[in-house]
């Protein structure tokens, strides 16, 4: 999507995983996903657990590209600081909430050398968070218009040649959904804006779970904090395709799981 707030990077987007109605997903035609139906089994890669198997094609299926869109999909993050900035008319349960993802955050990501934190000074910021109603996000962030009515939820991030995340906004609404669905969109979009960017039907319990009837998660699972650690950890690379990360993932999953 062009918009005004980029020249030289690509602008893409991605819809949030929940929905208006809590019963239907914004599905990418390309690749549908019916939430109901069950997920093939993980791919067999001698030597490694169950577990770590597991671990290794949820990365794959999270961290490779976007919902929407044309992006290729390739691992994308930041490797600069994050400095977040807050818009709109944020309450202080959300607030609340923010602090101690972004401790999460700060814990789960350290090997990477990055930090995110909260500034007061827009001119310093590289990422927006907006916390109101869908229609005053659209007019803070006009290329958000055309899906704030059907949507709680959502994050849009540019990247450089290089495929490193290089800035971010995303909005929570915090009219319509209830407040245990607010700190899920909160946690959810934040963490999809550092690179882990689509939605699944897999784990009930993982932030990432598409379906509001399936899963509503508030806090990360054992597999989220793994895939957060291995898209930050140093020896992960941007640009890198589904077989080249495998490989990368095989040599150091046993770190983590």
């Amino acid at each position: 999507m062009k918009n005004c707030w980029y020249s030289l990077f690509l602008m893409v987007f991605l819809l949030f995983s929940c929905s208006d109605d809590d019963t239907t997903d914004p599905i990418d035609p390309m690749n549908p996903v019916d939430p109901m139906n069950p997920v093939d089994d993980p791919i067999d890669m001698g030597g490694l657990s169950n577990d770590q198997q597991l671990a290794i094609d949820y990365f794959t299926e999270i961290a490779l590209g976007f919902e929407f869109g044309n992006a290729t999909q390739v691992t994308r993050k930041w490797d600069t600081d994050i400095f977040i900035t807050i818009a709109g008319n944020p309450t202080t349960a959300l607030l609340d909430e923010l602090d101690s993802i972004l401790s999460e955050l700060n814990d789960l990501i350290a090997s990477s050398g990055i930090e995110i934190q909260i500034t007061n000074d827009p001119s310093m910021a590289n990422f927006t968070i907006f916390m109101g109603s869908g229609e005053d996000y659209a007019t803070f962030f006009p290329p958000a218009a055309p899906f704030v009515a059907s949507n709680f939820g959502l994050f849009f991030v540019s990247f450089d040649a290089d495929q490193f995340l290089t800035g971010a906004s995303m909005y929570v609404d915090t009219f319509r959904p209830t407040a245990v669905k607010q700190r899920h969109l909160l946690r959810e979009e934040l963490t999809q804006a550092l690179g882990l960017a689509r939605d699944s039907d897999r784990f009930p319990e993982s932030i990432f779970q598409i379906s509001f009837d399936i899963g509503c998660a508030t806090a990360y699972s054992q597999f989220d904090e793994v895939l957060i650690q291995l898209l930050y950890d140093p020896r992960v690379a941007t640009n890198l395709s589904e077989a080249a990360v495998r490989t990368v993932l095989e040599g150091i999953i046993d770190e983590f799981l």
